[in-house]
């Protein structure tokens, strides 16, 4: 059981923990090492540059971890060069492990969970689907980020924001709000926004680096996933797929076609939009990403396969090849849309 030590140790109820509670747990702590999930995406990777420099200017001995050849469009932000190997982080020795965004246990990256079965957890995330796997858990999944999470912790802490760590949480809030027009955007996402936006953030030169800059790479994929859109029940479900090859021979990865899942998501009529990607070897597993439109709940779809996410936005490794993970997927997405017909009556034409 990995979360044996973690019961013995300190006994959590389910309710969340308390930032007071979290900063006085930090303050005790010696070494400290900040992880998200693997390949992290803007909103886990923002929040370890951030949080980690936060700490380290207030003098505690922290750094981030993640694999800096998997970082994608955010792999831009000051502060990724310090970031430490997960396989180096392994060898280290820490007494307090923060996990930021990361929905479960087995999200880790895999040279830190032996870590995380050792040291004490902190674990900040806003996913609905996390698990409570940390010996703290502040969870709040009607929060649009993480991002909004750390800028509240650094804020009670007093732990000062500057011009690296409010980009930082910038680039976390912006990806996973998508630009504050996702559900979860609140009046407190903005008060969030402005609040950085006093430390110089360069909002015009991340947008750029973000939206609007993409390699060779990123564009070829992007290319190869058009040629695989499918459509089925009448527009409201599309699906495009990158095999292991297409990585393989494009010299990309998941990290480069971040929004790929656009792609479907884009059409007229559409209520699930998927993303089928394989790895090195698409004969054992098959990655799967997904967005659903109200009153979907994506979780739905990923959970039966031990995946978790939120209502709109979710994913799932299936341990399936590629073809027969399709069928597997799609069973799933009929026998959800079979309880949630389309009424004609609020359909309404664009």
């Amino acid at each position: 059981d990995p979360l044996k030590h973690l019961r013995m140790k300190k006994n959590r109820t389910p309710k969340n923990a308390k930032t007071a509670e979290l900063i006085a747990t930090i303050a005790t702590a010696r070494r400290i090492l900040i992880t998200g999930h693997v390949r992290p995406d803007g909103d886990s990777l923002g929040c370890m540059i951030a949080l980690s420099h936060l700490l380290t200017r207030a003098g505690h001995a922290a750094v981030a971890t993640a694999d800096r050849g998997a970082l994608g469009g955010p792999g831009f932000l000051r502060g990724v060069s310090r970031l430490m190997q997960p396989e180096t982080a392994a060898r280290k020795r820490f007494d307090l492990l923060i996990s930021l965004d990361c929905g479960s246990f087995d999200r880790l990256p895999e040279p830190i969970q032996p870590l995380a079965r050792t040291v004490p957890v902190i674990n900040i995330d806003h996913h609905r689907t996390n698990t409570r796997f940390g010996t703290w858990n502040w969870i709040e999944d009607h929060v649009s980020s993480t991002a909004e999470l750390i800028w509240r912790l650094a804020r009670k802490a007093g732990w000062p924001l500057d011009s690296l760590a409010a980009e930082a949480l910038w680039v976390a809030l912006i990806t996973d709000s998508g630009r504050f027009a996702y559900d979860q955007t609140t009046p407190a996402t903005l008060r969030c926004g402005a609040d950085l936006l006093r430390y110089g953030v360069r909002t015009a030169f991340i947008n750029d680096k973000i939206y609007c800059s993409f390699s060779r790479i990123t564009l070829e994929l992007k290319k190869r996933a058009f040629r695989t859109l499918t459509i089925w029940d009448n527009n409201t479900v599309a699906a495009v797929t990158l095999t292991g090859k297409d990585f393989e021979e494009t010299g990309g990865t998941k990290a480069d076609v971040e929004d790929v899942i656009e792609i479907p998501r884009s059409l007229i009529g559409n209520r699930v939009a998927i993303f089928f990607y394989g790895n090195e070897d698409d004969h054992a597993e098959t990655r799967v990403s997904v967005r659903t439109r109200e009153p979907l709940d994506a979780t739905a779809l990923v959970r039966p396969f031990g995946g978790g996410g939120h209502a709109r936005a979710a994913g799932c490794t299936i341990k399936e090849p590629l073809a027969q993970a399709k069928k597997s997927f799609l069973k799933a997405v009929d026998d959800l849309l079979a309880q949630h017909p389309v009424d004609e009556k609020l359909s309404v034409e664009r």
